[in-house]
């Protein structure tokens, strides 16, 4: 290291300082997006391989969650989507499939996220615009008519409602005969982000917290290969955060369920297991690839010197991606295609589980069939064409990537001991340390834009004139009429009598500490809507206003 350091000195006198006096840098300095300074050069440093390192499927899981990562198996491709009614998104699932992504991800819209049924007032308007529009187990029944569910792993976007849409996805497991153990896929089930970032909460945060760790429980017992959380980054980053953050906050909040779940009986090393995380993939190519490495080492010395966590299974952060979709521009809209595939293959070296691609033309609307193919097809390319599946982990040993690597783990664990310090997540965010870091950070990251120090390609640089308008996926009004229409046809033919019953015994039950999982699906069997569940539990719990 010496020698090296030595050669270094040298070359910065002989090499470096004469360039500099006649060419200068193009800046005074490089960070990036979370503000880390990026050196000139970097050289070897000294590394305990073993414990800082590693190897893939091993602890600290640096290298990767598996022993042979994508020589054993590509990541899933799983395309989110979801518009209109259960019809219109059943029909966009089947086209995926036909067309090669190997898992399903469901996007509802905002009145199913928030428990209201599309005849509530508070729908107008929101009925099948951002998301499909699921009232009752009729409408699952109809979104995976033609899928059997044991052939296909599914992941739902879905929190304060998550409950009841696992259940729903059970009821319809359950119709199929399907075999319960071997039911698999994920419900994002984050509540606490949705305090800090989106705001599609309904309970106030002890009740929520309840209704996760029951799932946890639950599930545990029933459906084993079944992921009960994704805790969720992806959204605090596209509210803001930068990279750091997104890192420290998603960790921050799994500590909290973690921590939740222990206090409720459960064992880490049971539950520990079915714990996934969900991170976004933007622009700073290395410093996600960073990013996504510093988060899986973090959480596993998080799991095993705070948790005690013996699973090594228990210690392993398994992640899905997605794209960054702040970043696409509604301007020239064909870069977007460029900005995706890269973002990608940073998730891919980062080493994702799964990954869904955004489309071309989200800053615009829904996407269309044409552009959400070729989203797919940038992960196609990308798993059989690059080759970079081929060995594991490619940029280790990168002195870059290895540093960055650190810097952004050192970064991010200070500050999970500054919320902790705070009381923990829940109290971090009624503090509103979050929402404040998180401004903070957008309103600097906005004003880098507008100063032309950070450069948007066709947005505030190589700006065109020219206006392409192109074909734009519309969702027509009467999707809603015709889930009103379907909802009066529905509680017409079940059995109200047992509807009010199951409806009855769920308040009951929400009243004490019994797990509430068997109630709601026994609400859902009995076609109790989405909107009627959980009326329910707000007449026991109350709403939750910031």
């Amino acid at each position: 290291m010496d020698k090296i350091h030595k050669k270094y000195m040298e070359w910065m006198e002989k090499i470096l300082s004469p360039f500099l006096s006649k060419n200068m840098e193009r800046k005074k300095s490089f960070t990036t997006d979370s503000n880390i300074n990026i050196e000139r050069l970097y050289l070897p440093k000294e590394i305990d391989y073993e414990n800082e390192i590693g190897f893939p499927g091993d602890y600290p899981f640096l290298r990767g969650v598996y022993p042979t990562m994508y020589r054993g198996r590509l990541w899933t491709m799983r395309q989110y989507a979801g518009f209109g009614n259960a019809e219109e998104t059943n029909k966009r699932f089947h086209f995926l499939l036909n067309h090669g992504t190997t898992g399903l991800s469901v996007a509802f819209d905002l009145p199913t996220q928030i428990g209201y049924d599309s005849d509530h007032d508070y729908a107008e308007g929101e009925v099948g615009k951002v998301g499909v529009a699921i009232d009752s187990l009729e409408d699952m029944e109809v979104l995976f008519n033609g899928i059997e569910l044991k052939k296909i792993s599914t992941s739902m976007t879905i929190n304060a409602t998550a409950a009841i849409l696992l259940c729903m996805y059970v009821a319809i497991a359950k119709k199929q005969n399907a075999d319960l153990s071997k039911i698999s896929g994920t419900i994002q089930n984050d509540i606490l982000k949705e305090y800090i970032s989106r705001g599609t909460y309904i309970y106030p945060p002890e009740p929520s917290m309840r209704l996760v760790t029951d799932i946890f429980s639950w599930c545990n017992s029933n459906l084993p290969r079944w992921n009960t959380i994704s805790i969720s980054g992806y959204h605090i980053r596209e509210a803001g955060a930068n990279a750091v953050q997104e890192v420290a906050f998603t960790l921050a909040n799994a500590i909290a369920y973690v921590s939740a779940a222990i206090d409720a009986g459960l064992d880490v090393n049971n539950f520990g297991s079915q714990l996934s995380f969900f991170f976004n993939s933007h622009n700073n190519f290395f410093e996600e690839i960073a990013k996504f490495r510093a988060a899986r080492r973090l959480w596993a010395k998080i799991m095993r010197n705070k948790f005690n966590a013996k699973n090594p299974e228990s210690m392993k952060l398994r992640f899905h991606a997605q794209t960054a979709g702040s970043t696409l521009t509604a301007q020239q809209i064909d870069n977007n295609i460029i900005r995706v595939t890269l973002q990608a293959l940073a998730a891919v070296l980062g080493g994702c589980q799964s990954l869904h691609t955004n489309s071309k033309d989200e800053a615009l609307s829904l996407p269309t069939e044409d552009s959400v193919q070729l989203a797919l097809r940038t992960q196609q390319i990308i798993a059989y064409e690059s080759g970079v599946t081929d060995t594991i982990d490619p940029l280790c040993g990168s002195y870059f990537i290895e540093e960055l690597t650190n810097r952004i783990e050192q970064n991010a664990m200070e500050y999970i001991e500054k919320i902790q310090n705070l009381g923990g997540s829940v109290k971090a965010i009624e503090s509103k340390f979050y929402q404040n870091e998180i401004a903070n950070s957008s309103y600097e990251y906005q004003k880098a834009i507008e100063k032309k120090e950070k450069i948007i390609v066709g947005l505030n640089e190589f700006v065109t004139e020219s206006k392409i308008q192109p074909k734009i996926l519309r969702i027509e009004q009467t999707i809603r009429d015709k889930q009103i229409q379907r909802l009066k046809a529905l509680k017409q033919k079940r059995n109200n009598q047992e509807v009010r019953q199951k409806l009855e015994d769920l308040k009951r039950v929400a009243e004490t500490s019994q797990n509430l999982i068997p109630k709601i699906l026994d609400a859902v069997e009995s076609y109790a809507t989405l909107g009627e569940i959980s009326d329910a539990l707000r007449d026991v719990w109350g709403e939750y206003k910031e």
